[in-house]
């Protein structure tokens, strides 16, 4: 396993480190100190009882101390180099700490119900919204997404997906009922009166298209070959041309110019009854999937679509080389009012936080295990000696503090002792 290291360069370290150096110099000082004013105050004891309660603070004191000094430095590492018992507590136990670290962690940390309250204080949509707004933003993610589209393509045609994905397009072309989708639509343009428009329509085209030369030339050459030899000396087909080009221009503008004209109404009926026998009658159900399976299966079709793809693929590739900036502007702008959108639609923003919420919470809570592996591994993977070195730097003065209170508790346990002896001694 790969040993982890630390930078021991951070911010201020030197600072610490510094006065990590002179805490441990007073502490060893005042160390130093407690054993000297014992040795002095104890060779002088003879001259003056006082010298007894210094020498009993001075020599408690210097216990206190020492036991202090020997249970900090028993924390990272054996005192003096020796392999003491119950010593270098950290060291040894490091696997068994990162078992317990990654454990706490799993349990008090990540456990659902603390991670949804933090993750519902946090605005996913808003967030989404002023990142999008942010023209450079977009800008750029365009040009990233123009930059993996062409690799994308790439894959989809190498990978056999392209073909997957033509193949389910087609089924579900295939599988599609036209029939009832077909009724519904023609149902739904007929309710709203748009076919009363095509009518019209059809009327003008009609009429226009009676009025034309050719078109009466030929009706009145049908006329006059039907007719008497008698009434075709009179030029009978003439006068029966121009009274069936007036009343039929008479009657279409009629119909034309009266919304509630007999004849709409019959178109009506005749409409209407054309959807209903098209979304029922079995026959129409039939003729319809069969122009469907005939256009499906053209070739024409297929070549098409190659022929779309292929120059959609061109254009990407163009827009990712930079030769065009369409697409990368209409992307960019895409994005832009996108995000203007969603900072304007609160109920959205409410939607994709509590979809982000319940996806998040639900990845959470089934990763936290391997979370709490992976926390324990790279504990087990850290040298300890430079994790023991960035722990002193930071939390090592006040450890020597309580070399401090040691030395001084110590001494005033000493002369408290010292002097309930003395008391004794009197009684």
């Amino acid at each position: 396993m790969k040993t982890g290291s630390f930078s021991l360069d951070m911010p201020g370290d030197a600072a610490r480190a510094a006065e990590l150096r002179r805490v441990k110099t007073q502490a060893t000082l005042v160390l130093v100190g407690a054993l000297a004013l014992f040795a002095i105050s104890k060779s002088l004891v003879g001259m003056h009882p006082a010298f007894g309660f210094i020498a009993a603070f001075a020599e408690a004191a210097a216990i206190g101390g020492l036991a202090d000094w020997y249970a900090v430095v028993a924390l990272f590492r054996h005192p003096l180099g020796l392999p003491i018992p119950h010593t270098a507590i950290i060291q040894i136990n490091q696997h068994r700490i990162a078992d317990k670290l990654g454990e706490f962690i799993e349990v008090h940390f990540l456990e659902q119900a603390p991670v949804e309250a933090k993750l519902r204080e946090i605005d996913f949509g808003s967030f989404i919204a002023d990142w999008l707004r942010d023209r450079k933003r977009s800008d750029d993610l365009a040009r990233f997404t123009l930059r993996l589209l062409p690799e994308a393509i790439s894959a989809t045609e190498t990978s056999g997906l392209k073909t997957f994905i033509i193949r389910r397009l087609n089924s579900q072309l295939q599988a599609i009922n036209l029939a009832p989708l077909a009724a519904g639509t023609l149902r739904a343009f007929v309710a709203e009166g748009r076919h009363q428009v095509l009518f019209d329509d059809f009327l003008r085209v009609i009429h226009e298209t009676l009025t034309q030369a050719e078109t009466v030339a030929m009706i009145r050459a049908k006329i006059r070959a039907e007719l008497p030899t008698l009434l075709r000396l009179y030029r009978a087909d003439k006068f029966l041309m121009n009274k069936i080009v007036a009343s039929a221009g008479a009657f279409f503008e009629e119909v034309r110019g009266d919304p509630d004209h007999p004849f709409r109404g019959e178109f009506d009926r005749m409409v209407l009854s054309f959807v209903e026998r098209l979304g029922t009658d079995p026959a129409y159900a039939g003729r319809i999937d069969a122009l469907k399976r005939d256009l499906l299966a053209r070739p024409e079709l297929g070549e098409l679509a190659q022929s779309v793809w292929s120059n959609t693929r061109s254009f990407i590739e163009r827009s990712a080389s930079g030769e065009t900036q369409v697409l990368r502007h209409y992307l960019s702008g895409m994005f832009v009012s996108a995000g203007e959108t969603l900072a304007g639609d609160a109920e959205l923003r409410g939607e994709i936080n509590r979809g982000l919420v319940t996806v998040l919470r639900t990845f959470i809570s089934d990763q936290k295990s391997g979370v709490s592996t992976f926390i324990s591994d790279q504990v087990k993977s850290w040298n300890m000696e430079q994790l023991i070195s960035v722990i002193e730097l930071n939390i090592g003065k006040d450890l020597q503090y309580i070399r401090f209170n040691g030395s001084v508790i110590g001494g005033l346990a000493g002369l408290v002792l010292y002097t309930a002896e003395i008391l004794l001694r009197l009684l």
